[in-house]
């Protein structure tokens, strides 16, 4: 008869990530709303830190407490340590520790050094953000080094959390240093596995043939696999966030994964009952009065709104696809009787400048109704690189202009939704509130916050099997999950594009004329589905991973 093994809890957790109080993608939602599940059972045992890049400017993510930890944060000071103390702006206010880590910079040779000769961490190829990201990384390590020594001791379980090949170097320095800490490491997606993908190779097929060593110099991303490999390796506890990502990381990091650590909500993001209905209807008249801005068309009530958003990767993430599919969609509906139109949203961040100004100019104008469209009547910030974009070139290709007679529209939004973009002046969640449909294609995806976001405010959406989310929505159905389930997975592979579109053309077609009820049904569906996922749900998986790191670290010592 098997004994059950005895749970081994964390008594301090650090836990570091480049988009701690720094909103870059979905790392930020992973660990901020994570933060207040955990810290109702940790108080303030539990710590995060980031980079500093606000320094003396007010950051709206972070309130600056400079009593916490106030004894120790002195002789952090004398040590060199650049930091500042406080809460993370977030439900839960966590704590947290800021850090400079432009000071390190100068040690930066022998920072490398050491780590060759320690991990044999290879940095000789390393370029673009691989020293800024490896600086913060070190002088995390240093930070959670000087708070250990002050505060704690080798009597207590402390875990060290490290996010991404980002924060790896800080992880093997924790090993080297302070050795009691238990170490985690979370890749949320293989550099060399998104390099791959993003690069048009075959992926998944293939995946058992790739040498993840030799493709990460074959595509230039030596010195980020090496310290990714690396970390992988010598953490007490490795984990990434899907089962398809883990596969792909006993590929092509030569390491299966110890636990996976699927990524969670909060609900605490999602209007209230009483107030879901109105702040549907604010974002639905926005998005309505700058269509009608840019286009010179009006859109009635019952218009069907469906957005793409997320991380500006054209393939990886399916960007692609969707306006394949909506220009698809277009020419289905011009041979067909009908009036119901759709406004399709692309809502990823591109090399924007500032919102167009002949758009916001009749935003603020009186006006109420334009009949007129402005020059290139799709776009509602101005590029930088316009003849080089993706999208606007995939847009040329196929003479999608926003034409009177089209009855689908398509506008993109290349900007961050950060509530003060110019043109929609509404948070991300006060726009995704307000669509009938959500779209994420996408062709590498480790989880797929968005589609997880998207069934949290009731919002069915069309994803693919290829996706982390897209596999868990159908294990939870125990088939392929459809629509009327909140969530319809589209089977993709490597080789399949033209069919993927053409299903969520047909998909969004569908859903055009269910009855009232059956679109009900759905978006209660959607929203049913979404609290599976809590993470009171989920934070079991992280005890677990807890538990394997303390173990392993303690068999190490």
């Amino acid at each position: 008869m098997a004994t059950k093994r005895k749970t081994i809890c964390p008594d301090f957790i650090f836990e570091s990530s480049w988009e701690v109080c720094n909103k870059v993608g979905g790392i930020y939602t992973v660990l901020s709303t994570r933060a207040k599940t955990l810290q109702q059972e940790m108080q303030d045992k539990l710590i995060f830190i980031g980079p500093d890049f606000w320094k003396d400017k007010k950051n709206p993510l972070f309130k600056e407490e400079k009593q916490l930890f106030k004894d120790w944060s002195a002789i952090a000071a004398k040590e060199g340590l650049v930091i500042r103390t406080g809460r993370w702006n977030i439900p839960g206010s966590p704590c947290v520790i800021l850090v400079d880590f432009n000071p390190f910079y100068a040690e930066k040779n022998q920072i490398y050094t050491d780590a060759w000769n320690d991990f044999q961490v290879d940095s000789l190829n390393a370029y673009g953000d691989y020293d800024e990201a490896s600086m913060f990384s070190y002088a995390a390590a240093k930070v959670v080094e000087s708070f250990y020594k002050f505060y704690l001791s080798e009597t207590e379980n402390v875990i060290y959390q490290a996010h991404e090949w980002m924060t790896g170097l800080g992880a093997l320095y924790l090993r080297k240093h302070v050795p009691a800490i238990a170490t985690i490491f979370t890749t949320h997606a293989t550099t060399i596995g998104r390099s791959i993908a993003g690069n048009g190779k075959p992926l998944y097929e293939y995946l058992w043939a790739y040498n993840g060593t030799q493709m990460s110099h074959e595509l230039n991303v030596a010195a980020k696999h090496s310290i990714e490999h690396q970390t992988a390796y010598y953490a007490d506890c490795f984990t990434t966030v899907s089962d398809v990502t883990a596969k792909e990381c006993a590929e092509l990091l030569d390491k299966p994964c110890d636990a996976v650590l699927m990524n969670g909500f909060e609900a605490d993001f999602v209007p209230d009952s009483k107030n879901f209905d109105k702040v549907r209807k604010e974002a639905r008249e926005r998005i309505f009065r700058v269509a009608n801005a840019l286009t010179g068309c009006t859109f009635a009530d019952d218009t069907l709104v469906v957005a793409t958003s997320g991380r500006y990767e054209f393939k990886n993430k399916g960007i692609d696809v969707f306006v394949d599919a909506m220009n698809r969609l277009r020419h289905t509906l011009q041979s067909q009787a009908g009036s119901r139109q759709v406004l399709a949203l692309v809502e990823v961040p591109a090399w924007s400048g500032a919102a167009r100004v002949d758009l916001t100019d009749r935003l603020k104008g009186k006006v109420k109704t334009y009949d007129t469209a402005l020059d290139c009547p799709v776009l509602t910030h101005e590029l930088h690189d316009f003849g080089h974009d993706n999208v606007m070139g995939q847009l040329r290709y196929f003479d999608f202009w926003n034409h009177p007679a089209d009855r689908v529209k398509i506008i993109f939004v290349p900007c961050y939704l950060d509530g003060k973009d110019g043109v929609f002046n509404r948070h991300y969640y006060d726009m995704l509130i307000g669509n009938d449909l959500s779209v994420y294609p996408s062709y590498y995806e480790p989880w797929g916050y968005t589609p997880l976001e998207s069934v949290a405010f009731r919002v069915p959406c069309v994803t693919t099997s290829l996706s982390g989310f897209g596999m868990w929505a159908d294990a939870v159905k125990g088939s392929r999950s459809a629509i009327a389930d909140g969530v319809e997975v589209v089977k993709r592979t490597d080789y399949n594009y033209s069919e993927v579109a053409d299903a969520i053309a047909a998909t969004v077609e569908r859903y055009m004329t269910l009855p009232e009820k059956e679109v009900a049904a759905a978006r209660k569906a959607a929203g049913k589905l979404s609290e599976k996922a809590l993470w009171k749900h989920f934070i079991k998986y992280y005890y677990e991973a807890y538990g394997i790191a303390l173990r392993n670290a303690k068999k190490r010592k």
